[in-house]
């Protein structure tokens, strides 16, 4: 005997053991899950909510009803009975649904509400029997908030208790998860100092992207507010409030500070010195310059206003080519000092001179169509030319193309290197003359009848063609 109840208990561990865990097609599965009003005044004559709910499994339904609950954030709770609307009951159908009201009554508290179900279970002809899942309910509005479950108004106001907004950020007692990071959790010190703003959407994070922030002051002489931000006019104890008002969904959220105003930044002035022009015989090069001290930073590195002649590395300033050298300095602001101005040193790196040798007789004729440009220069550079005779004269390349009687101007160009300066030379030659125009002929018919036509474009007369 003692042997057979422990074979039995055995077969009931292995049978515990080996239980099998309800798959997704096993449970009853929630089809559907409404009510309706969705939003409901209590001042409203009728302050019913009507529920259905449809559920569905391949063995049928073993539940004839279920509670539905509804509580808000406060824990209060409303309860009424669904129950399924087929007649007889058919514990085989594969789809059941399930029906009930709720009356609210007129002392509930406004609020959102979310609905929970009673599980449901299949039909035990399955051989198995599971209960549905916690209802998943859908986003069924856009209220911050409230976007689920039934919304309970008095008057139109839902008085829902919501952050709102948070912060401020430079507050870390708080201990608050701002979704911009990267914006409210800045090293950047607050400067709580005479002439600064302080606009609090820097500051305070905001929840609810339809409202916006406000503030006002109560110390108003020693800092004043527009209602958008707060402007710090003298030393002393400055007692602000950051606030939403009350809107038909939200209540009204503040946040009091009081924070000590101190003596305005200062804007420090840096000392310049000057650096001496150089040359551009032996570029690439580096130079040593100045050192800049600034109260507010320490040694202040210049930038450079010229990168194409030279660019500054920390205490020397690399020249690539001849021209005019600016660097600036330029001290930023911190929670003591205001920016300072921009500070710039010039020098000049003298380029090699070059001489250019350039001539064009002093008449020329048209007949003669183009005349060669010749010019020379002590580099051994590549020169180019240029008129502004447009009409009497052209160029291409090297070739001046002569159209017509007048004054024809001519400049050749060296435009210069990092190490040359530019130069040019202008000549002018009288064109005389016309273009003499080349004369074609051509043959042109007529059934039997023959003509020649000449001419710079000759053409046939009309009735004849041009005989191939």
């Amino acid at each position: 005997m003692k042997i057979k109840s422990a074979v039995v208990a055995i077969a009931l561990g292995v049978s515990l053991l080996w239980a099998p865990t309800a798959s997704a097609d096993q449970k009853p599965v929630i089809e559907s899950f409404t009510f309706t009003p969705n939003d409901i005044d209590l001042l409203n004559p009728q302050t019913t909510v009507d529920i259905e709910l449809v559920v569905s499994h391949p063995s049928g339904i073993s539940n004839t009803s279920t509670m539905a609950t509804l509580s808000d954030s406060r824990n209060s709770t409303l309860t009424t009975k669904l129950v399924r609307t087929d007649s007889p009951v058919n514990p085989a159908l594969v789809k059941v649904t399930f029906k009930g009201s709720l009356i609210l009554p007129r002392d509930v508290s406004t609020g959102v509400y979310k609905f929970s179900i009673e599980a449901i279970k299949n039909n035990s002809t399955a051989g198995y029997q599971y209960e549905t899942d916690p209802l998943d309910q859908k986003k069924i509005r856009n209220i911050v908030g409230a976007e689920y479950g039934l919304l309970i108004r008095s008057s139109g106001d839902l008085n829902l208790s919501y952050d709102t907004f948070v912060g401020p950020s430079y507050d870390s007692t708080l201990g608050i998860s701002y979704n911009d990071s990267a914006r409210y959790n800045s090293v950047a010190a607050l400067i709580w100092k005479v002439g600064e703003t302080f606009t609090p959407g820097k500051y305070y994070e905001l929840r609810v992207p339809s409202l916006s922030l406000g503030i006002s002051s109560s110390t108003p002489l020693v800092c004043s507010s527009d209602g958008k931000e707060l402007k710090l006019l003298k030393e002393g104890i400055c007692t602000f409030i950051v606030s939403i008002a009350k809107t038909k969904d939200y209540l009204a959220k503040v946040s009091n500070q009081s924070v000590t105003i101190t003596a305005s930044r200062i804007k420090p002035e840096l000392t310049m010195d000057k650096i001496a022009n150089q040359t551009a015989k032996d570029l690439p090069k580096s130079i040593e310059i100045f050192r800049v001290y600034g109260a507010a930073e320490g040694y202040i590195f210049p930038k450079s206003a010229t990168p194409e002649v030279c660019f500054p590395t920390g205490f020397f300033v690399r020249i690539i080519s001849g021209g005019t050298c600016t660097i600036t300095y330029q001290s930023g602001e911190t929670a003591t000092y205001l920016a300072s101005d921009l500070y710039k040193v010039s020098f000049d790196i003298a380029r090699d001179p070059q001489t250019i040798s350039f001539n064009l007789p002093s008449t020329a004729n048209v007949s003669s169509k183009s005349l060669s440009l010749a010019a020379t220069v002590s580099s051994g550079a590549v020169v180019t030319y240029s008129t502004t005779s447009a009409g009497i004269c052209s160029i291409t390349g090297s070739t001046l193309n002569l159209l017509k009687s007048g004054n024809c101007s001519v400049t050749a160009t060296q435009v210069g290197t990092s190490t040359l300066m530019p130069v040019s030379s202008t000549a002018t030659v009288m064109l005389t003359g016309a273009v003499v125009t080349d004369k074609k002929s051509i043959t042109c018919v007529k059934g039997k009848s023959t003509k020649k036509v000449s001419g710079a474009n000759p053409k046939c007369p009309k009735g004849y063609k041009l005989k191939k």
